[in-house]
């Protein structure tokens, strides 16, 4: 069996991310470096003092998440001695993490990496409202069930399933009315629900503005063929076509994040462990709800890469 790496998506991001890191190895210091000259602001102070609304901030957030994430796989390649491409078989990420994973992969500069993703954040940010879009996940449901529940609430409003997790959390992304309408329904079936506080309703329909400023954004950015093969949100199988890449990286925008077809996808490429690469456990988390025999090991921590360096 193969270890595959992981990437962490929106939500894992908290002030203090990654100063233990930068504290403890220059190379992860200097990766935080590199993205604040791209993006031409202090990020990495944000990310270590705050304030916590700043950081919240999508636009703010996506590169934060990318940046300690590429700095533990640059703390790994350097104090371990050893290229991600011989040490797993697949790279995937959550939403964002799909574009660490990229970076990671040698598909993308690292300050191309950041510039799209703060141009990804603040078009999705902008895309809708504030206030007209919402997100829940239902939870006990699977993903058929949660899409006939979001069918009967969207009456003509947008109700998308934006997020097959796990079994049982399956996270539906819409126009507020229309997901408040589903939240009802689900209580009704016996499901309970827990509206997620976020800016913005992401992996839905009302994004295809923001699809419309990545396709431009992508078009300008060169992409190669990533060291180990890409698990896509999108299509939940593997790719290491730039095209394809390129081509998926602007549907995912507006379509359904399919992470555990994901995990069962790399489980089916004898992947037994995904190493979560930055802030956070959340995929960590759901790799034993998906399948018991993944293991998930988190590594985003000075203790936890010292551990994790043990085992190459």
């Amino acid at each position: 069996m193969a270890r595959a790496f992981v990437f962490p998506g929106q939500g894992s991001q908290a002030v203090g991310m990654g100063a233990e890191l930068a504290a403890a190895f220059p190379v992860a210091r200097h990766t935080f470096e590199e993205v604040d000259e791209a993006l031409g602001q202090r990020l990495s102070r944000v990310m270590a003092e705050g304030p916590e609304s700043d950081l919240m901030l999508t636009e703010n957030a996506q590169p934060a998440l990318m940046a300690v994430s590429l700095a533990v796989v640059r703390v790994i390649e350097k104090e371990g001695g050893i290229a991600l491409a011989r040490a797993g078989r697949f790279v995937a990420g959550h939403s964002l993490g799909e574009y660490s994973a990229l970076c990671a992969a040698g598909a993308l500069a690292l300050a191309d990496t950041a510039r799209l993703l703060k141009r990804r954040g603040r078009a999705m940010q902008e895309a809708v409202p504030v206030g007209m879009g919402a997100m829940a996940a239902i939870l006990g449901i699977e993903l058929d069930a949660a899409r006939a529940i979001a069918e009967e609430a969207a009456e003509r409003e947008v109700c998308d399933p934006a997020n097959d997790n796990a079994p049982g959390q399956v996270v539906l992304s819409g126009h507020a009315t229309a997901i408040d309408r589903a939240i009802a329904i689900a209580k009704e079936r016996g499901k309970r629900s827990i509206k997620l506080p976020v800016s913005a309703p992401f992996h839905c329909k009302l994004m295809a503005p923001a699809a419309e400023v990545m396709e431009e954004a992508l078009s300008a950015t060169a992409i190669a063929p990533p060291a180990l093969p890409l698990i896509a949100n999108v299509t939940a199988a593997a790719t290491s076509d730039p095209a394809v890449i390129r081509r998926l990286l602007v549907e995912q925008v507006t379509a359904m994040v399919r992470w555990r077809e994901s995990v069962l996808a790399m489980k089916a490429g004898d992947v037994d462990t995904l190493v979560e690469l930055g802030a956070g456990k959340v995929l960590s988390g759901l790799a034993r709800r998906i399948d018991p025999d993944v293991t998930g090991v988190p590594v985003g921590t000075p203790s936890e890469l010292e551990s994790f360096l043990k085992t190459l």
